[in-house]
């Protein structure tokens, strides 16, 4: 009688869990999920092997994914707990990963098979901020390593809402009235154009963390608990990458998901080693570098998310180093941009000159690097770098990615003004004036420029 008793419980509580879902269905942010996992008025809705439904807050108290059986893991207390809303299921498409993959892989970013990524970087991924507000279109950038990445996308997902959608204004306000699925249609367009460009535009590589686990540890290489789990898939259109990439959405936007690292993983193996190893020079190795007791992107990550070539350094072209060495700088003019400015540039550390490539893209947004601080730049003025009587007085918006910041700066930049006619508490010459580090990034493109912050504040 117990039994029976139990199994009617479960029964009742399994209604309750399907009318519950039912209720809430009509809610972008669980339709969303929901289609991810073939949900919603269907009856397709996944199963485990043991008959029961996954619904994607599964893992919210608590529960993980099964981890993999094997020898060599890593301690619990290492463990990353990745949610079943952003695993799937081992797919034919797919190739799993090989050890020799998951080694070359580790070698490409850490120059070693030893290293793992930190928390801040396995907690890192694809979230935007609430649906028409003042930050409706930007993400929500985290700390440490991976922010570089995150900031990086965000200048593509500004593209694609400022300049790729039709019928739609270019302004800020289009921006703040951006809704959670345009949020997941911009994320998806700019992924795939990123991954598309990395992969010479002949095909991407997506990785995607699975069930079950293809690679076991060893004294030689560390494992994850989600590394050693991915499935590659090949992508021969950038239309189909985009498609993908809007199904599976989950498994760069979800809480846990690693996103930012599977887009890294699938950047890397979109470009392919081979290429790779074209690309950078002996400045640059490998593609991360330690700091503070974790990892930072070294600039060549960075121009393979703005440029599709991971080359290690800012300037044009190619330039002979200190030993004679070839140094590969950037070969194409940008969609986004790249500024960067440092306090102590002007103190025997100087940082290398951004040559025109980055800083005059093909559209008025710009990666920023400030003070080693990564925040972007835009103008929603299409025409700004392709008329040059639209440079004498204009707007840029300023987004620093700080959780402090509620809505984006507006700047006023005057490429034209004259020291006589400024008021005298903006008169550069005066003993003790101080300029914002924004400010002097902005006159690494525009020199002499005035920038006024219309009320706001400036940011030290």
């Amino acid at each position: 009688r117990d039994m029976e008793a139990s199994d009617q419980e479960r029964g009742s509580q399994q209604l309750d869990l399907e009318a519950i879902t039912r209720k809430i269905s009509l809610l972008d942010k669980w339709r969303e999920i929901f289609s991810f996992h073939r949900l919603g008025t269907s009856n397709t809705a996944p199963q485990d092997p043991d008959g029961s439904r996954v619904f994607a807050d599964e893992s919210e108290d608590g529960a993980c994914a099964p981890q993999p059986r094997g020898q060599g893991h890593l301690p619990s207390g290492h463990l990353c707990c990745v949610p079943k809303a952003s695993i799937i299921s081992s797919r034919p498409g797919g190739s799993p990963i090989s050890r020799a993959m998951a080694a070359k892989l580790r070698q490409s970013l850490f120059a070693n098979t030893g290293h793992i990524f930190s928390r801040d970087w396995r907690r890192a991924c694809f979230s935007f901020h609430d649906p028409f507000s003042d930050l409706a279109f930007a993400l929500e950038a985290g700390k440490g390593g991976a922010r570089s990445i995150q900031m990086a996308v965000q200048g593509s997902i500004l593209k694609y809402l400022l300049f790729a959608r039709k019928g739609i204004d270019c302004n800020l306000p289009s921006l703040c009235a951006v809704s959670r699925q345009e949020q997941g249609r911009a994320l998806a367009a700019a992924l795939a154009g990123i991954l598309w460009a990395a992969g010479a535009a002949q095909k991407a590589t997506i990785c995607l963390i699975t069930e079950d686990t293809y690679v076991t540890s060893t004294p030689r290489y560390s494992g994850d608990d989600f590394t050693e789990q991915l499935q590659l898939f090949e992508l021969l259109e950038q239309e189909a990458t985009e498609r993908f990439i809007y199904d599976h959405l989950q498994c760069f936007k979800g809480e846990g998901s690693h996103g930012v690292i599977l887009f890294l993983y699938s950047l890397i193996f979109s470009r392919t080693f081979e290429r790779l190893q074209k690309d950078l020079d002996a400045s640059t190795p490998h593609l991360l570098r330690p700091h503070a007791g974790g990892f930072l992107c070294r600039q060549a990550v960075l121009n393979m998310i703005l440029t599709g070539r991971a080359s290690p350094n800012v300037f044009n072209g190619c330039q002979k180093g200190e030993s004679q060495e070839t140094l590969h700088g950037v070969l194409t003019r940008s969609d986004v941009g790249y500024l960067q400015w440092g306090r102590h540039a002007s103190e025997g550390d100087r940082l290398p000159q951004v040559g025109s490539m980055l800083k005059t893209p093909r559209f008025p947004i710009w990666l920023c690097s400030i003070n080693g601080n990564y925040s972007i730049l835009f103008s929603t003025n299409r025409q700004l770098l392709s008329d040059w009587k639209m440079e004498r007085l204009f707007d840029l918006h300023f987004l620093s990615g700080q959780p402090s910041q509620k809505k984006p700066v507006l700047l006023t930049v005057d490429t034209h003004s004259h020291h006589w006619e400024r008021d005298s508490h903006e008169d550069e010459h005066r003993p003790g004036r101080r300029f914002s580090p924004v400010e002097m990034a902005i006159r690494t493109k525009w020199r002499e420029a005035t920038i006024n912050w219309n009320g706001t504040v400036p940011f030290f």
